[in-house]
């Protein structure tokens, strides 16, 4: 079983304490919701690619 904290219920405001609190607490996975709009009920984007890449700097890339 793999446990993959999701940010889409993170604190926007402090995503980057955390990431950090995340990758020190062991996680291996970040799950990502990438809504665009098409296929959720409620329309809204999520996040794109620029914050994916920003995590994937903060953490590296596995």
């Amino acid at each position: 079983m793999i446990v993959c904290p999701s940010i889409l219920t993170a604190d926007y405001c402090n995503l980057g304490k955390v990431v950090d609190d995340a990758v020190a607490a062991g996680i291996e996975w970040i799950h990502l919701d990438v809504m665009d709009g098409n296929w959720v009920a409620n329309k809204t984007i999520t996040f794109g690619p620029a914050l994916i890449s920003s995590i994937r700097k903060r953490v590296g890339s596995g």
